[in-house]
C-alpha cells in the first residue's frame, strides 16, 4: 500500500490527504478541516465508498493517525481472485446495468402493462404507498411479484408481507415460488403457536397471511404492532372499507388493520378491480389507507375529487394492448339458456322451496328476538339447501338425506333427556361485524361449512317439532330419489345439446370445454352422464377441493396440453387464480349467488393468453323464483351490453351488485308467490342494479390510464437497449461455476442446460441467514438452470423435474457473492494488473470503478435513504485521457503470467499514484451525478409538489369548515341553545387540522 509517514501536528492535516487510522478499516481522503481551539479538529472525510462523514481529533490523538506518502493501490492482488470478486460485485449490482432485471429471474413473459406499471409507477416512488385498481385478469400478481423480486435484487427488500383473501392465499403462494423463486409461508395457527418468540411476524420475513385471520384477531393485531416491513401487498384491499355516517367514520375491522399497517410499511402496494364503489367519500377514506394527511376530512360542498394519478393507476381490460398493438383480451359472448323444468321436477322444487320459506321465517324469529347468531346459522343452512335444489336432483337428494339422518340422531338424543340440544356453532363467523365473507374460505372448507349447516343447524324448538321436521323431510327425501330414478332431468338435457352442437364439435382442432358446479354431488352426477354422452371417459377430468395440490396441477396441465381430455367438471376450486385459457368454451351449470364467482370463472379462460372468442352458457330454470331473478339480471346485462360492450361482464364482481343480487334471491324465495315482490325483484334489477351498472362502467369510462401504441413503443425500444447492457445468463452461469467449484462446491452437467448441484459447501450455507429474503439454502440441489426457457423440459426421465433458475437475486447465489466478496473483496482496494489481448499498443491504462448514489433528507437505521444508485467503468491513460469501456471490460483481459512479468518491472507506472481517482470523480460529477441528480430531483420535486398542494388544500378545506363551524355553533351557545356539538370541540378539530398540516409539511420539506 506504499510508504506511511508518522502524523506530525495538527495544522498538517488539511483538504486532500490521504490518511489511515481516522477510521478502521481502510484509508479516507480528507475533504475540508474545521479548527475549534487549539487541540481540537472537525475533520471531514470521505471513504473508498464514497460516504461522507466527519469526526472530532484531538492532539492526543493524532498518534494514531497516519498519512499514506506512497501509491494509493498496488495493482498486485491476484488476478483471478480480483477477477472473481469483480463479478461478484457486478453481479451483485445488477440491476444498475439492467433496469429490468427482474424479468430474467423470472419465468414470466411481460405485458406493456405491466412493466409499465412495474418500471414506470412503483420502482420511482421511495417509498411507495400505491393503489394499483387493474382490471381481473390484468396479471396484479405478476405485477407485485416482479415488484418484490426488483426490489430485492437492489437490496430494498428484506421482509415483505401479503395479506389476501383466505381463498387466495394459496394461488398467492404458488405464483410467487412457481414464477418468481420467492419463497412464501403461509401464516397457520400452527405458526403462530409454535414460533419461538411467540411472534410469527417477526421471525418470517416473507410471509402470506388471510385478510380475516388479521382483521379479527387482536393478539395478532398486537405481534403485527411491534414489526416494520420493507413492503406489504394487500390483495381485494377494498374490502378494507369504512363509511362516513353525517360527521362520524364507521371502521370496520378489516379497514383498522389497514390504519395498522400503513404505519408498518416502507412501502404499501394495494390491489383491487374495485376501488371505487359509488360514493366519493367512501373512496377518499379508502385512500387514506395510503396517505392519512392527503386524504383527510369529506368532500365539502362543489369540490372535486383532488387528483391521485400519482397514487394510483386505473386499466380497463378494453384499453390494454399487446406489445404488437394487438387487442390483449378476446371478445366475449355470454348466452342465457332458459328450460323448464318437468312436472315431477317443479313438485319437488315446490315442495322443498315451502321447505326453505318456513325455516326461514323461523329464522328471521330468531334474530328479531335476540339471538341473531343463530337465526344467521340457519338462514345460512336453508340458503344452501335451495342452491341444492336449483344444482341437480342427485345434489338435493343427498343434502335432504344428510339432513334427515343427523336429526334423527338428534332425535334420539333429545327424547332421551326430554329436550333438543344447542345446535352446535358453526365454522363460519356468521355475526362478523364486517359481515360473513365467502371469499374468506376456500372451496373445501365453504362447502363444509354447508354441509356443517345443512346437516346441524336446527329450526325446532321441541322434540315434538323436531319430529314433525324428520317427517317432512322424510317426504321431500323422497321425491328426491324419485326424480333422480326418474332419469327426467331437464337441466341435464340442455347441457348434453350444448356438447352436442356444433360450437363443441366444431371441425378442425379439438374444442375443449369447462362445466363449473357449485356442488361436489352435482359433479359427480355429471362426470357419470357426460362420460357414457361421449363414449370417451379419458376425455373427462374433474377437480374439486378435495383434489389434493399437486394433482390438481397434473389435472389442469392434461386439460390445457392433451388432446384427447376434452371437458373439465370443476366446482369453484378451479375458478381461483388457476389458469385454464387453453379452453375458450364454458357452462355454468350452476349460478352462484355471488356474481363475483361468475366473473371469476368467466375470468379463467378470458385472460391473458386466450387468442380465441370466449363462450359462456347460462343454465336457468327461469321459471323458478331464484331463475326469474337470474333472468332479469341477464337481460339488463345483455341490455347493457348493446352501449358499453362486453366489458359489462367484468362489473360482476362490483360489492354493492353482489350485496343487491344475494339480498333480491333471498326475498324471492321467500315471497316469490307475491306479485309484489316480482315487481320489487324487477324495479331493483332495473333500478338499483341497473344503475349501479352504468355507475361502475362510468366509473371505468372515466379510466384516464391509457398505454397507447406509441407509449407501447417507448416502452420497447426502452427493453431493447437495457437487453444489450443486460447481464447474460452465460456471465451468471460462469461466474456461479467458478466461484462454487473455488469455494468446494460441486456442480455437475445433467439434461441440456441444467445441472445437478451435489455439494453446497458449510461457508456458503453458514449466509442462510443473511440470504433468507430469498429461501432457505439447501446442502444440495436436484436441479438448476441459468436459462429460464429450461426451467423445465418436457421429454425423458427428468420431464416435469423443476429445475431452479440461478439468477441475479436467487439465495444461493447471493450467498456465493457474499461468500466471495469476504474471502477476495479486499482486492478491489489493492488493484492488480492485467493484460489484454486485443491491445497490442503497450500502453498502460487504469480501469476504475465507479458508484454514485442518491440520498434524501429521511434517515433509515442510521443512514439517509438511498434513492437511486448507478455504477460505472472508466478507463484513465497516462495521457490522461478518459474512456467508457462497456459494461464489463475485464472479463477480456487476462492476468499477468511469468512472461509478461519483466515487462510489469520495467512499466512507469508513476502516473497512476495519487490522484488519479480525483480525476476520474471529476470526471463523474460531470458526465454521470450531474445530470442522474438532475433527473431524479426532477420527478421527485414533481412529486413532493403535487403532494404538498394536495395536503394543503385538503387541510385548508376541513380548517375552514370547522372555523366556521365553530363561531356558528359560538352564536348559538352565546343565545342560550345547546347544540349537539359545542363550539370548543369545533375549535379543537380546527387546532388540530392545523398542527397536522404544518407537521407534514415539514415532514414534505425535508
Amino acid at each position: 500500500d506504499g510508504e506511511l509517514q508518522t502524523m506530525p501536528e495538527l495544522h498538517d492535516l488539511k483538504a486532500g490527504l490521504r490518511v489511515r487510522g481516522l477510521v478502521a478499516g481502510g484509508d479516507v481522503t480528507i475533504i475540508a478541516v474545521e479548527q475549534h481551539g487549539p487541540d481540537i479538529l472537525n475533520v471531514v472525510y470521505r471513504d473508498d465508498g464514497g460516504s461522507i462523514s466527519d469526526r472530532l481529533l484531538t492532539a492526543e490523538q493524532l498518534d494514531d493517525i497516519t498519512i499514506a506518502t506512497g501509491r494509493r493501490w498496488t495493482f498486485g492482488a491476484d488476478g483471478a481472485a480480483f477477477k472473481l470478486a469483480s463479478e461478484a460485485r457486478r453481479i451483485e449490482l445488477a440491476h444498475l446495468f439492467d433496469p429490468y432485471s427482474a424479468l430474467e429471474a423470472s419465468t414470466i413473459d411481460p405485458l406493456p402493462h405491466q412493466i409499465e406499471a412495474v418500471y414506470g409507477k412503483l420502482l420511482p416512488q421511495q417509498p411507495l404507498h400505491f393503489l394499483l385498481a387493474d382490471d381481473p385478469g390484468a396479471g396484479k400478481t405478476i405485477m407485485s411479484g416482479l415488484y418484490i423480486r426488483e426490489l430485492m435484487l437492489r437490496g430494498d427488500l428484506d421482509r415483505c408481507l401479503i395479506i389476501a383473501p383466505g381463498s387466495l392465499v394459496e394461488q398467492w403462494q404458488e405464483e410467487l415460488d412457481e414464477r418468481f423463486g420467492l419463497h412464501f409461508e403461509i401464516m397457520s395457527r400452527n405458526m403462530v403457536e409454535e414460533a419461538r418468540t411467540g411472534n410469527p411476524f417477526l421471525e418470517k420475513n416473507l410471509l402470506i397471511a388471510r385478510l380475516d385471520q388479521l382483521s379479527r384477531s387482536e393478539d395478532l393485531q398486537a405481534k403485527l404492532a411491534v414489526t416494520d416491513w420493507d413492503l406489504v401487498v394487500v390483495d381485494e384491499a377494498h374490502k378494507m372499507s369504512a363509511r362516513l355516517y353525517g360527521n362520524e367514520v364507521k371502521k370496520t375491522l378489516r379497514f383498522q388493520l389497514g390504519e395498522l399497517i400503513r404505519d408498518k410499511a416502507r412501502n404499501l402496494l394495494l390491489l383491487t378491480a374495485t376501488p371505487h364503489n359509488g360514493s366519493n367519500e367512501d373512496f377518499l377514506l379508502f385512500l387514506s389507507l395510503l396517505d392519512e394527511d392527503r386524504f383527510n376530512g369529506r368532500l365539502r360542498k362543489g369540490a372535486k375529487l383532488p387528483d391521485v394519478s400519482d397514487i394510483m393507476r386505473r386499466y380497463v381490460k378494453e384499453n390494454l394492448l399487446t406489445f404488437n398493438g394487438k387487442r390483449l383480451f378476446p371478445e366475449r359472448i355470454a348466452t342465457t339458456v332458459n328450460y323448464d323444468l318437468s312436472p315431477e321436477e317443479n313438485r319437488l322444487y315446490e315442495d322443498v322451496s315451502a321447505y326453505v320459506r318456513d325455516g326461514m321465517g323461523r329464522a328471521q324469529a330468531m334474530e328479531e328476538g335476540g339471538d341473531k347468531r343463530r337465526g344467521m346459522a340457519v338462514g345460512f343452512a336453508l340458503a344452501a339447501l335451495q342452491r341444492r335444489l336449483a344444482s341437480s336432483p342427485e345434489a338435493i337428494y343427498r343434502s335432504l338425506r344428510r339432513r334427515k339422518e343427523k336429526l334423527e340422531a338428534q332425535l334420539v338424543e333429545a327424547e332421551k333427556v326430554g329436550r333438543i340440544a344447542e345446535s352446535p356453532r358453526l365454522a363460519a363467523n356468521l355475526g362478523d361485524p364486517d359481515g360473513f365473507d365467502a371469499d374468506d374460505y376456500d372451496d373445501t372448507e365453504f362447502e363444509r361449512m354447508e354441509d356443517e349447516a345443512i346437516e346441524n343447524v336446527m329450526t325446532a324448538e321441541s322434540v315434538a317439532e323436531l319430529g314433525r321436521e324428520i317427517a317432512e323431510l322424510r317426504l321431500l327425501e323422497g321425491l328426491a330419489n324419485d326424480v333422480r330414478a326418474s332419469g327426467t332431468d331437464r337441466k341435464w338435457v340442455e347441457l348434453s345439446n350444448i356438447l352436442q352442437s356444433d360450437e363443441f364439435n366444431a371441425p378442425g382442432e379439438p374444442r375443449k370445454l369447462i362445466i363449473f358446479s357449485e356442488h361436489r354431488d352435482t359433479l359427480n352426477y355429471l362426470e357419470g352422464k357426460v362420460k357414457t354422452l361421449l363414449g370417451r371417459p379419458e376425455a373427462v377430468v374433474t377437480i374439486h377441493g378435495g383434489v389434493r395440490r399437486e394433482d390438481r396441477r397434473r389435472i389442469q396441465d392434461a386439460f390445457r396440453n392433451d388432446p384427447q381430455v376434452k371437458i373439465l367438471i370443476a366446482t369453484d376450486a378451479a375458478g381461483e387464480g388457476v389458469n385454464l385459457q387453453r379452453a375458450n368454451l364454458m357452462v355454468n351449470y350452476d349460478l352462484p349467488w355471488n356474481p363475483n364467482r361468475i366473473d371469476q370463472r368467466f375470468g379463467r379462460i378470458h385472460r391473458i393468453g386466450q387468442d380465441q372468442v370466449c363462450f359462456l352458457w347460462n343454465l336457468v330454470a327461469h321459471e323458478t323464483r331464484e331463475g326469474k331473478v337470474f333472468e332479469r339480471l341477464f337481460q339488463k346485462i345483455e341490455e347493457q351490453r348493446g352501449l358499453y360492450g362486453d366489458q359489462i361482464y367484468d362489473v360482476l364482481g362490483d360489492s354493492e351488485i353482489n350485496r343487491s343480487l344475494q339480498d333480491l334471491l333471498i326475498q324471492a324465495i321467500r315471497y316469490g308467490k307475491d306479485p309484489a315482490v316480482l315487481a320489487r325483484v324487477n324495479e331493483v334489477i332495473d333500478a338499483e342494479i341497473g344503475n349501479r351498472l352504468r355507475v361502475v362502467l362510468d366509473e371505468r369510462a372515466l379510466a384516464t390510464n391509457v398505454l397507447d401504441p406509441t407509449s407501447i413503443g417507448a416502452i420497447r425500444h426502452q427493453m431493447e437497449e437495457a437487453l444489450s447492457r443486460k447481464l447474460q445468463p452465460g456471465f451468471v452461469q460462469a461466474f456461479f461455476q467458478a466461484a462454487l467449484e473455488d469455494l468446494g462446491g460441486r456442480i455437475a452437467p445433467r439434461e441440456s442446460g441444467r445441472y445437478e448441484i451435489t455439494r453446497v459447501p458449510a461457508i456458503v450455507r453458514s449466509r442462510d441467514r443473511e440470504v433468507a429474503a430469498g429461501g432457505p439454502l439447501q446442502s444440495a440441489y436436484e436441479r438448476v438452470t441459468f436459462d429460464k426457457e429450461r426451467v423445465t423440459v418436457g421429454q425423458g426421465s427428468s420431464a416435469g423435474l423443476r429445475a431452479q433458475l440461478v439468477s441475479p437475486g436467487h439465495p444461493l447465489l447471493r450467498a456465493l457473492i457474499a461468500t466471495v466478496l469476504d474471502r477476495y473483496g479486499e482486492t478491489l482496494g489493492e488493484g492488480t494488473t492485467f493484460v489484454d489481448p486485443t491491445d497490442h499498443s503497450d500502453t498502460p491504462r487504469v480501469l476504475i470503478y465507479l458508484q454514485h448514489t442518491i440520498t434524501d433528507g429521511r434517515m433509515e437505521h442510521g443512514d439517509r435513504t438511498v434513492v437511486s444508485r448507478r455504477f460505472q467503468f472508466v478507463e484513465i491513460t497516462a495521457d490522461g485521457d478518459l474512456v467508457d469501456p462497456g459494461a464489463e471490460p475485464y472479463l477480456n483481459y487476462a492476468p499477468i503470467d511469468g512472461d509478461d512479468m519483466a515487462f510489469l518491472t520495467d512499466l512507469d507506472t508513476s502516473w497512476a499514484d495519487d490522484g488519479i481517482d480525483e480525476t476520474a470523480r471529476t470526471w463523474a460529477t460531470t458526465t454521470m451525478a450531474t445530470p442522474h441528480y438532475a433527473e431524479i430531483s426532477s420527478v421527485v420535486r414533481a412529486r413532493l409538489e403535487r403532494t404538498r398542494k394536495a395536503v394543503e388544500e385538503r387541510h385548508d378545506s376541513e380548517i375552514r369548515y370547522y372555523d366556521a363551524r365553530a363561531a356558528e355553533l359560538k352564536q348559538k351557545e352565546l343565545h342560550g341553545k345547546n347544540p349537539r356539538q359545542n363550539s370548543g370541540r369545533a375549535r379543537h378539530r380546527a387546532d388540530d387540522l392545523e398542527a397536522r398540516k404544518v407537521r407534514r409539511m415539514r415532514e414534505l420539506d425535508i
